[in-house]
Order: C-alpha cells, then sequence, then structure tokens
C-alpha cells in the first residue's frame, strides 16, 4: 500500500523520504486515542403493574427517549409501585435505576393521586415525573441538545389555594357510599342481585380509622320443567371497624369489632372483637417496594346459628388467636408475594385453619418470564355447618356452604419474547398496538 502511494507521490520528493514520510504518519495514527463514540439515545424499560401506567401513552409523550422491552436492554430501569392512601386515592413511587454507562446513577420520585382523579389526570401527572426523572440521563445523550425546560409561574388564584391546604374541614376523615344492581336472564333462568355499601376512613401518621359495613341479596330462578320451579336466596350482611395506632417506623397495634350475617354461613348473627400487634422487618416507608411483616391478632366472637350445627349448638361464644407471616416485594428482577396463616379456637384446639398462599412474577432471563400463583388451606374450623346437610340443589347452586377438609388453587404461566428490542411506535388501528417483536405464551 504504501509502495503504491509512494509512486503516485509529486516529482521532486524521492520514493525513499516517501516511505519514511508515510510510516510515521501511520505511527502517529495508531498512537493517537480513538475518539470515543457518540452515545446513543437513552434506553428506557419502565416496569410497572398498575392499571393506570398506559404504556401507549407513555411512549407517544416521551419520545426523547427508546422504549425498550426488556431491562436487560435499557440504560435506565423505572420500577413503578403504588400503594392507596388514606384519602383513597393512591401513592405512586418511581424508582429510577441506572444501569450499563449510568449504573449508580439512581433516582426516586413521588407522586400522589387524589381519589376523584381520573384516569388521564393520572397518566398526565406520570408522564410529568417520568420525563423529569428521565432528564438527567437525556442530557448526556445526543438529545440532550435537544431538549428545553419550561416553568409555568404560580397564579395568584393556585398561591391562595396552595396555601389553603393546611387546613383540612375534614380531619382527614373520608367517606364513600356505593350502590348497584345486577339483572340477568334467559327463557329458563332470571336472577338479579343488588349490593350496597358505605365506609368511613381516616388515616394520619399515628392513627388509622377503618369503619366499613356492606351488603348484598342475590336470587336466582331456575326453570325445572314441568311448572317445577327452585329459587336460590342468599343474603349477606357484614359491619367492621379497625382503630390502628402507630409505635414507630416497624411496629403497629390496633383494636377492631365486626358483626355478619350470612345465609352462606348458616349465621343469623355474628359479633366479635379484639386486638392485635405486628412488626414489619422493613420500615413502613418502604411498603411499596418491600415488606416482610409478623402479625399476631386474638379475638372473642358470639354466634348465633340459623339452623342447629354439626355440633349440635345453636349459638356460643368462640375464644380465638391467629398469627400470620407475609413478604411482599417488588425489585427490578420481578416480584414475589408470600403469606403464610394460622387461626385457632382457643376452646378447642382441634378447631383450626392454616393457609399458605403465595405468586411470584419473575423474569428468569432476557425475554422469558415465569409466574405462578396459588393458595392451599387446611380448613378444620367449619363450626357454623348445618346438621341437616344441603339438598342436591343448595348443593348445585352454592347456597350453602360444604364441608370440607381443604380448599386450593393453582395458577401456572410462562411468557417468551423476542426480536427488535424497541416499542417505540404507536399504532391503534383495529385496536391497541403491540409494541414489535413476536410472543409465545403458555398457560393451565
Amino acid at each position: 500500500m504504501t509502495r503504491h502511494v509512494c509512486r503516485r507521490a509529486a516529482q521532486g520528493l524521492s520514493f525513499a523520504a516517501c516511505v519514511l514520510l508515510t510510516l510515521a504518519a501511520d505511527v502517529r495514527a495508531q498512537e493517537a486515542p480513538l475518539k470515543p463514540p457518540a452515545p446513543a439515545p437513552v434506553r428506557v424499560f419502565v416496569d410497572c403493574q398498575s392499571a393506570s401506567c398506559d404504556y401507549e401513552y407513555f411512549r407517544t409523550e416521551i419520545a426523547f427517549v427508546d422504549h425498550v422491552r426488556d431491562r436487560k436492554d435499557a440504560d435506565v430501569h423505572v420500577l413503578v409501585t403504588g400503594q392507596a392512601t388514606g384519602s383513597g386515592g393512591r401513592e405512586y413511587s418511581m424508582k429510577f435505576i441506572g444501569l450499563g454507562r449510568f449504573q449508580g446513577v439512581d433516582a426516586v420520585m413521588v407522586y400522589a393521586a387524589s381519589v376523584d382523579a381520573t384516569d388521564d389526570v393520572v397518566r398526565k401527572a406520570l408522564v410529568q415525573h417520568l420525563t423529569l426523572g428521565l432528564v438527567r440521563y437525556a442530557a448526556e445523550s445526543p438529545t440532550g441538545a435537544r431538549l428545553t425546560v419550561k416553568f409555568t409561574p404560580e397564579t395568584a388564584e393556585a398561591g391562595g389555594q396552595n396555601r389553603q391546604q393546611g387546613r383540612d374541614p375534614w380531619d382527614f376523615w373520608v367517606f364513600r357510599l356505593s350502590g348497584n344492581g345486577f339483572f340477568n336472564g334467559e327463557e329458563s333462568t332470571s336472577s338479579k342481585s343488588f349490593g350496597a355499601s358505605a365506609s368511613a376512613n381516616r388515616t394520619t401518621e399515628a392513627w388509622k380509622i377503618n369503619m366499613s359495613f356492606s351488603g348484598h341479596y342475590n336470587s336466582s330462578e331456575y326453570d325445572l320443567g314441568g311448572g317445577e320451579m327452585f329459587t336460590s336466596v342468599t343474603k349477606n350482611y357484614n359491619g367492621s371497624g379497625r382503630v390502628v395506632k402507630s409505635l414507630g417506623p416497624h411496629w403497629a397495634a390496633a383494636v377492631s369489632g365486626q358483626a355478619s350475617r350470612s345465609t352462606y354461613s348458616n349465621q343469623d348473627l355474628a359479633v366479635g372483637g379484639g386486638g392485635g400487634v405486628e412488626y414489619d422487618l422493613f420500615p413502613y416507608a418502604e411498603s411499596t417496594r418491600r415488606q416482610l411483616r409478623f402479625q399476631w391478632t386474638g379475638e372473642v366472637t358470639a354466634y348465633d346459628y340459623t339452623e342447629e350445627t354439626v355440633y349440635g349448638k345453636m349459638s356460643e361464644t368462640v375464644p380465638t388467636h391467629s398469627a400470620s407471616v407475609s413478604l411482599d416485594l417488588k425489585q427490578p428482577w420481578g416480584q414475589v408475594g408470600t403469606m403464610v396463616d394460622f387461626t385457632q379456637a382457643l376452646n378447642d384446639l382441634s378447631q383450626y385453619r392454616l393457609g399458605v398462599y403465595g405468586g411470584i412474577d419473575v423474569r428468569l432471563f432476557k425475554g422469558f418470564s415465569l409466574n405462578l400463583s396459588g393458595d392451599y388451606s387446611r380448613v378444620r374450623d367449619q363450626r357454623s355447618l348445618p346438621k341437616a346437610g344441603a339438598s342436591d340443589e343448595e348443593i348445585l347452586v352454592r347456597m350453602k356452604e360444604l364441608a370440607t377438609g381443604y380448599r386450593y388453587f393453582l395458577v401456572v404461566g410462562v411468557s417468551y419474547s423476542f426480536g427488535s428490542i424497541y416499542n417505540n411506535v404507536v399504532n391503534p388501528r383495529f385496536g391497541s398496538s403491540g409494541g414489535g417483536g413476536m410472543s409465545i405464551s403458555f398457560s393451565y
């Protein structure tokens, strides 16, 4: 190559000199530091399980980053978690986790949605907070030079409203009333149901007070042929109250009471109350991302039955105690929730219930996710079962509780997706967009 170039050198420059100058230039070029390539646009993976997370809206409104389908391809992983607030709204915590070139560059933003916030209001606020959090990363990308900052001054009216926020005429109390009716039928069957509920709640850092009432009535009619009709009626009413006292970042205590009536459970009336304590290994302030809670409660309940029970009783008073351990984790690799609880009658230790509940949704490797959920209960406390049992019709339509030694359910699912890592494009024609690539899923 050098000889070829030097043969074409201008006359007056010797061939040897040309070779020496060319070799020297090659050495300088090799010794010169390589110029680093321009950084690519920031790749973001938004990880949110809430129904308020509108991914298509996020991709449309946050256009200065590349949205990817897997955290393994991302520069920034945004983990969005939420929990209910005392007013009935929802608090969203957005944790920005830097990956790759942004390793160690993390941040957290919080947004609290009011109870009357519509889905559109919530998604717009989430976009605003996500945008603010991503700017620090995008500023170091090619799109950083095209970003601008806009400030909206506070109006006098808005300032007055903000000054009034410290004055709450309701003293943190929130009340709710609701009702519904449902009607369904065809030529040989018909059903109708009515429901109503009311609640009053007050939540502060020191106290949490919850009171609620609900009632439900359901009636179904079946034409069995030959002029024979069968009618199924169930009624359930329940009222409860609980007062919780905060005892620091890890401890809490509570007292509670409840009253109920249920035709399904053969109970004309059940009235009880008690109290308990709880300890969370992690501070309650981190509850949106991780909890490990140990809880113990004790209570006394008086029962008045509709029919004589299998134990030959029409009424009785039962003291019980309960213990539970629950774990709830929401992490970048997925989420896990599990609980073990045990309830036992103190006047008859043979009457107890042991339950194990769990669910896991984890990304095992790029594009592949496994989700499992289920529970199993060992049932030995059906003290209200009627001695007369249930008719065939009552069994078929589940009018009455049936004797059992256990209950369970299990859901297993896997999903695998591959293809383009990007999903910036939103195309709503004939339904929602798919985000590109190909997806294969199995469940049973």
